[in-house]
């Protein structure tokens, strides 16, 4: 029995010196990060060289751009991994090294300075970089060969960064892989309306992962928009395990766009594109439903929109959502309006809404 539940369980003893410490992390991901490195540095030192000379004084790669290439090549998703970051965080470090190892004689003391003021120039020009810490360092402690370079010694910095940017470019776009890192934009509405875009009605809103974040007090290695995402999804498959499906007060639009069946279509018809909608429900004096009318239906219609409309296709906001996808997908109706006992507009189900719901992704 115990040998069975050592077979089940890879993390215990030696296995777990090989799990990944990285979300996401895969075998396969660290061997593409070390191929990277291995042509990052290597193509890098080797441009650098040619361009310098075999007699140059200037180094043909400086020791930082190692750590910037576990960055790049290993988590090319990091906001510190960033072009930015690696080209403005290297020089802008070297640049306060040399500085400060002018300016201050105690070696001690200008090490310490140095990588502090680095941090604070990296942080006000948002080029922070770990290895930008190393670059202030070398500049200080380098020793003859690079003190003697001054503000010479951040040209190869420079050159090294540039390439190493390039080169980890080039390459992870051979292995399909996205870098730089484009965070994926927070969807917005487009129907000129007041309620949020359908995709982020259900579940937590943005201002949650501020308050998370300010409560929990600590600064994490992930661009925030790419930590809404996360938690988006999260909670999208933690929903789907556990609620079941959602209702259609969940994810229906609530500010809708009426219009009257006493318009005019030509009324009509500016009000669906000027807020990018397709359907209109359509109300009595008395503010019920009396029916829906599109841009389909308005190509028939004469200038009076009643004989025109087409009969809504409603639920109520009890119902789930789920429930209207065979309506929604019948070739004809584009939107499912939520009414209440009484026939007033309650809100209104779009086919975008449904899809946005099933999949959490930007519809």
């Amino acid at each position: 029995m115990l040998a069975k539940l050592q077979k089940i369980s890879p993390r215990r003893g030696v296995g777990r010196l090989f799990v990944p410490i990285l979300a996401g992390a895969t075998l396969r991901e660290r061997l593409i990060a070390c191929l990277g490195a291995l042509l990052g540095i290597g193509l890098t030192a080797l441009v650098c060289l040619l361009l310098f000379g075999a007699d140059s004084s200037l180094p043909m790669i400086v020791a930082p751009m190692g750590a910037s290439a576990v960055l790049v090549f290993a988590v090319p998703a990091s906001p510190l991994a960033q072009p930015w970051p690696v080209i403005g965080g290297n020089v802008m470090s070297t640049l306060t090294g040399v500085v400060i190892a002018k300016l201050v004689g105690e070696p001690v003391f200008a090490a310490a300075l140095a990588v502090s003021l680095a941090i604070a120039a990296m942080s006000l020009t948002r080029s922070l970089h770990p290895p930008g810490g190393a670059a202030a360092l070398t500049a200080v402690i380098g020793g003859q060969s690079v003190t003697s370079l001054g503000f010479a010694f951040p040209i190869p910095v420079a050159l090294n960064a540039v390439v190493l940017v390039a080169m980890g470019i080039g390459f992870h776009k051979l292995a399909r892989r996205q870098y730089p890192h484009l965070v994926i934009p927070t969807p917005t509405n487009t129907h000129l309306t007041a309620d949020v875009p359908p995709q982020l009605r259900s579940g937590y809103q943005e201002a949650d992962v501020d308050a998370a974040l300010s409560e929990l007090g600590e600064t994490f290695d992930i661009d925030r928009g790419d930590l809404n995402r996360l938690v988006r999804e999260v909670s999208l498959q933690a929903a789907i395990r556990t609620r079941g499906p959602l209702l259609c007060s969940d994810i229906m639009s609530r500010d809708v766009i009426l219009i009257s069946k006493d318009v005019q279509a030509i009324e009509a018809r500016a009000l669906l594109l000027r807020h990018n909608i397709r359907t209109l429900p359509v109300v009595d004096q008395a503010g019920r439903l009396a029916g829906v009318i599109g841009l389909r239906e308005l190509a028939l219609a004469g200038a009076d929109i009643e004989q025109s409309m087409a009969q809504a296709a409603v639920a109520s906001p009890h119902d789930k959502a789920l429930a209207l996808l065979p309506v929604l997908t019948d070739g004809r109706t584009h939107a499912v309006v939520i009414i209440d006992a009484g026939r007033n507009v309650l809100g209104l189900v779009t086919q975008t809404d449904l899809l946005a719901a099933m999949s959490g992704l930007p519809a």
